[in-house]
C-alpha cells in the first residue's frame, strides 16, 4: 500500500538488498538441488563492491573516449515505472483497437486537404508535419506548402520522404517525431520541431487545447469526438487488430516518448563485434544462428543507457552549481556541493562486463591469468543481443588493458582478443504443447517441483536430452517420468551387476584379453567404443542432446535389453571363467557407462560409480578413452544375426497366439550355418523355445532370413494354444481388416475425394490400405495353416 517515494531512495534501496538476499538464497538452493557443478567460493552479484568498481571505471573511459554522451532521443517508456526501457523488456502483442481516417487542411474538397489514418488519434496534438512520397502525383502541388492543422489551429509543413509508402492508404502520413521512432528518423531528416506532448505518466502536457492532463487512452476518446463533431473522420475501422509494444514488467502500452537519456556511441564497438566473429575468433554454435548475430551487431543502433530508476548502478555523473559536469571513477571524491545523476545503468551495461569483471578486473589478477578469456558461453538465443553483444563489446574495447593483454608476470597474453572463444546457444524450454512459459499463462514449472517427483537427475536428463544447438524444447511431466524409468533401467542393471558379483575397475577395459570373450561380451565392447566415439565428437560440437540420445539408447535397447539378457545365460551356464570373463565385461561397460552419464545424471551415477569402483567418486575420475582394439566385426554380425532372429521368433510366436513367458518346443534349423552355435542357448532363453522331444512335430514354422543365409524355426504349439479361441480371434482381427481395405480402396476409388483432400492426406490413406492389405494376407495364411474346423 506503499509507493518508493513514501519510503525515499535510500530506504527503497534497503528493502530491495533485504529482497535480494531472500531471493538469492532461493536461487542458490534450486542450484544445489539441480546438482550446478560450481565453485560456490567465486559466486558474484552484478551489485557487488567488485563489480561496481568494473562499471565505474568502463563508464569513465569510454565517456573519455567519447564513446558515451547525452542527448534527448526517442525510448520505449513505461509510463507505469516512468522510465526507459530496454528492447528486451518489450513484447508485442496483437490487440484490438481503431483505424481513423481523418481529414487535415479544408473541409472544402477544392481546397488544399490530405486525408491520414492513425490508430493514435491523440498522437495529432504533437503532429510537426504531414509527409508524402516525392513521386506520388496526387500530392506534388502540396510538397512545400503548408496545411492546417484541426486541433491546434496551426499550418504545418507537407513534407516528400521516400520512408512514405504511396500504395498504404491514402498515401499520406501524420508526422509525430517526438512519440513514433519512424518519425523521429523522418523529423531528423527534415529539421522538424518535436515538441513532447506527454509527460512520464503518459498524460497530455504543453499542447494548449483542453485535453492537457488527459490520460493518454482518455484523450484518445475525446480527440475522436471533437474531430467527429468537426466532420473531420472520414472512415473508422474497430475493431481493428495491429501489434502494440508493451512492458513485459508492468504489462502497459509502452510509449515511444522523446527523453533526455545517457547512450552508448556503438558504431566502432559492433564492428568489432561483428568482426570477432568474422575472423573466426569467436564461433557461433549453431552457426545457422551467425545471420543473426551480424543482422543485429551490423544494424546496431546508439545504445540507451540510464534508466529512471533506483536500483541498479549509479550513474557516476555529477553537476556542479554552475552547470559544470563531471566523470568521476572509483575512489574518485565529488567536489562538495555537487549532486550526482539521478538515473542508473541499463542492467545489461554491467552484465556485459561479467567475462572479465568477476574475475578481478581493472586489478591485474591470477584469476585473469587462468580464466580469460573463457573458453565456452552457454546461453539463451533470446538474448543474443542483449548480453552476448554487450560483452562481446566490451570485451574487445578493453581488451588492451594491462590487465587482461598481459599476465601478472608482464608476459603477453596469446590468442585473440575476446571474452570467450566459443558461443553456444541453446533453445527456450517451452510447455508441451510448444507454448513459452510465463506468469500469465500459469504454464511455468518450479524445478524443485520436479526434482520432487522424479529425481533431479531425471529433470536434468530431460533438459540436456532435449538441447539441441539453437532449438526450442517442448516438454511436460510425461518427459520427466519416462526420464526417471530411464533412471530406474540404469538403477537395476547396476544392481543386477552387484547381485552377479561384478565390479569394476576404471582401467579394466583396454586390459580385457578379448580373445577369451564371447560374441556377446565383444559385441558390446565394441559397441562402447563406438558410442564413446559418438558421445565425444558431440560434446565437442555442443550437441548435448545428440550425446545423450546416444547415451540412452545404448543403455536401454543395447545394454539393458540385450547384453544383460545374453549375460544372464552366461551365467547361468555352470562354466565358472565364463561367468566371471562375463563379470568382468558387465562391470566394465557399466563402469565406463555410468562416468559418461555423470556430467548428466550426476547423483544417481556417483551412488552407482561408488557401489561398483569402490572408488572415492566419479567426480575425480579420468574420462572414459577409447581401449584402442579393433571393433569385432565377426561378432557385431553374429549378434545382429541372433537379435535378429529372436525378435523374429518373438514375433512368430505371437502370431501363433503364443503368450509372452510360454515355453514352445521348437526346431532351429541352419544355425550351423549361420555361425549362431554358439548362440543356441541364449537364443533359446531369449525366445522362450525348449528342445524338440521324440514326440515332436512341427504344427507351425517361419524362415528367418539372416546376413548369410536362412534360418527355419519350427514350433508345436500342440497342447499349448487353444485352437477355437485363437480362431475366433483371427476371424474377429481378419473383419476388422477386411472392412478397414474397403473403406480404404472406396476412398481412393473416389475422384471427387482424390481432387478435394490434400496430398498428405491422400498418402496417409494409401498407407492406410497398404497395411490393411497386409493384415488381410497375413491373417488369412495363419488361418489356414490352422486348418479347417
Amino acid at each position: 500500500g506503499i509507493t518508493k517515494d513514501d519510503v525515499g531512495r535510500e530506504g527503497f534501496l534497503a528493502k530491495v538488498w533485504q529482497w535480494k538476499e531472500q531471493s538469492g538464497d532461493s536461487i542458490g538452493n534450486q542450484m544445489r538441488a539441480l546438482g550446478d557443478s560450481v565453485d560456490w567460493s567465486r559466486d558474484r552479484f552484478t551489485m557487488d563492491e567488485g563489480l561496481a568498481r568494473a562499471v565505474q571505471t568502463v563508464f569513465k573511459r569510454m565517456f573519455d573516449d567519447g564513446l558515451i554522451y547525452r542527448a534527448e532521443r526517442l525510448v520505449n517508456w513505461s509510463p507505469e515505472l516512468r522510465t526507459a526501457i530496454s528492447d528486451i523488456e518489450v513484447k508485442y502483442e496483437e490487440v484490438e483497437g481503431e483505424l481513423v481516417s481523418l481529414r487535415y487542411g479544408s473541409l472544402d474538397d477544392n481546397e488544399p486537404h490530405v486525408i491520414v489514418a492513425t490508430t493514435r488519434v491523440e498522437t495529432m496534438l504533437g503532429d510537426t508535419a504531414v509527409a508524402v512520397h516525392p513521386d506520388d502525383d496526387r500530392y506534388k502541388h502540396l510538397i512545400g506548402t503548408t496545411i492546417y492543422h484541426p486541433i491546434t489551429g496551426t499550418q504545418i509543413p507537407v513534407i516528400a520522404d521516400d520512408y512514405v509508402d504511396p500504395e498504404f492508404g491514402s498515401g499520406a502520413v501524420k508526422i509525430t517525431p517526438a512519440h513514433d521512432p519512424n518519425d523521429f528518423e523522418m523529423g531528423l531528416r527534415h529539421n522538424l520541431p518535436m515538441p513532447n506532448i506527454m509527460d512520464e505518466r503518459a498524460r497530455i502536457t504543453n499542447t494548449g487545447t483542453e485535453f492537457d492532463g488527459m490520460d493518454r487512452f482518455e484523450a484518445r476518446v475525446k480527440v475522436r469526438e471533437r474531430l467527429a463533431e468537426e466532420g473531420r473522420i472520414v472512415a473508422e475501422k474497430r475493431p481493428y487488430l495491429h501489434s502494440v509494444g508493451h512492458s513485459e514488467r508492468s504489462g502497459e502500452a509502452i510509449e515511444p516518448r522523446l527523453s533526455m537519456q545517457w547512450w552508448v556511441k556503438v558504431e566502432t564497438l559492433a564492428k568489432a563485434a561483428g568482426d570477432a566473429v568474422r575472423n573466426g575468433d569467436t564461433v557461433i554454435h549453431p552457426a545457422s544462428l551467425e545471420p543473426r548475430w551480424f543482422g543485429w551487431v551490423d544494424n546496431m543502433h546508439d545504445w540507451c543507457i540510464s534508466r529512471q530508476l533506483w536500483w541498479g548502478h549509479r550513474i557516476p555523473i555529477w553537476y556542479g552549481p554552475d552547470g559544470e559536469v563531471v566523470c568521476l571513477g572509483p575512489n574518485e571524491a565529488p567536489p562538495e556541493g555537487w549532486t550526482q545523476d539521478p538515473d542508473v545503468l541499463d542492467t545489461w551495461f554491467s552484465s556485459g562486463l561479467w567475462p572479465f569483471a568477476t574475475m578481478g578486473w581493472p586489478e591485474r589478477t591470477a584469476d585473469l591469468d587462468t580464466f580469460y578469456p573463457t573458453s565456452v558461453l552457454v546461453t539463451g538465443y533470446d538474448i543474443l543481443f542483449f548480453w552476448v553483444a554487450r560483452m562481446m563489446m566490451f570485451g574487445v574495447y578493453v581488451a588492451e588493458d594491462d590487465a587482461l593483454a598481459t599476465r601478472t608476470d608482464g608476459s603477453p597474453k596469446p590468442g585473440p582478443k575476446v571474452p570467450f572463444r566459443d558461443l553456444f546457444l541453446h533453445g527456450l524450454i517451452r510447455d508441451q504443447f510448444g507454448k513459452k512459459m510465463s506468469k500469465s499463462r500459469g504454464n511455468g514449472i518450479d524445478p524443485l517441483d520436479w526434482v520432487s517427483a522424479y529425481g533431479a537427475d531425471a529433470l536434468r536428463f530431460t533438459l540436456a536430452r532435449g538441447a539441441q544447438p539453437g532449438s526450442d524444447l517442448s516438454i511436460g511431466e510425461s518427459h520427466a517420468a519416462a526420464s526417471r524409468n530411464f533412471v530406474t533401467k540404469l538403477f537395476n542393471a547396476t544392481k543386477f551387476a552387484l547381485m552377479n558379483g561384478a565390479t569394476a575397475d576404471p582401467s579394466a577395459v583396454p586390459n580385457l584379453d578379448r580373445a577369451s570373450l564371447t560374441d556377446a561380451d565383444r559385441w558390446i565392447l565394441g559397441r562402447l567404443d563406438e558410442v564413446l566415439l559418438e558421445v565425444d565428437t558431440a560434446l565437442d560440437r555442443y550437441e548435448f542432446g545428440k550425446a545423450c540420445e546416444a547415451l540412452f539408447h545404448f543403455t536401454w535397447d543395447e545394454v539393458c535389453d540385450w547384453y544383460l539378457e545374453l549375460a544372464k545365460v552366461q551365467f547361468n551356464s555352470g562354466d565358472e571363467a565364463l561367468a566371471e570373463s562375463t563379470r568382468s565385461v558387465l562391470g566394465s561397460v557399466l563402469e565406463s557407462l555410468l562416468r559418461l552419464l555423470h556430467p548428466v545424471m550426476p547423483f544417481v551415477t556417483e551412488s552407482l560409480w561408488q557401489a561398483l569402483t569402490g572408488g572415492e567418486s566419479v567426480v575425480i575420475a579420468s574420462w572414459p578413452q577409447s581401449s584402442g582394439v579393433a571393433t569385432d566385426a565377426v561378432a557385431a554380425q553374429r549378434i545382429a544375426d541372433t537379435q535378429r532372429l529372436v525378435t523374429e521368433i518373438r514375433r512368430f510366436r505371437s502370431d501363433q497366439g503364443l503368450k509372452d513367458k510360454q515355453k514352445v518346443a521348437a526346431r532351429l534349423i541352419g544355425l550351423d550355418t549361420a555361425g549362431l552355435t554358439e548362440q543356441q542357448s541364449a537364443i533359446a532363453s531369449l525366445a522362450q523355445l525348449t528342445p524338440p522331444g521324440d514326440d515332436f512335430g512341427a504344427t507351425a514354422s517361419v524362415e528367418v532370413r539372416l546376413s548369410g543365409t536362412t534360418v527355419t524355426v519350427e514350433v508345436d504349439t500342440s497342447g499349448t494354444v487353444d485352437l477355437e479361441a485363437e480362431r475366433r480371434r483371427l476371424e474377429k482381427d481378419l473383419a476388422a481388416a477386411e472392412k478397414e481395405l474397403a473403406t480404404t480402396t472406396a476412398k481412393l476409388g473416389n475422384e471427387a475425394f482424390l481432387a478435394k483432400a490434400p496430398d498428405a492426406v491422400v498418402e496417409k490413406i494409401r498407407g492406410r490400405k497398404d497395411l490393411a492389405a497386409d493384415e488381410v494376407t497375413r491373417l488369412k495364411a495363419r488361418l489356414e495353416a490352422m486348418g479347417t474346423k
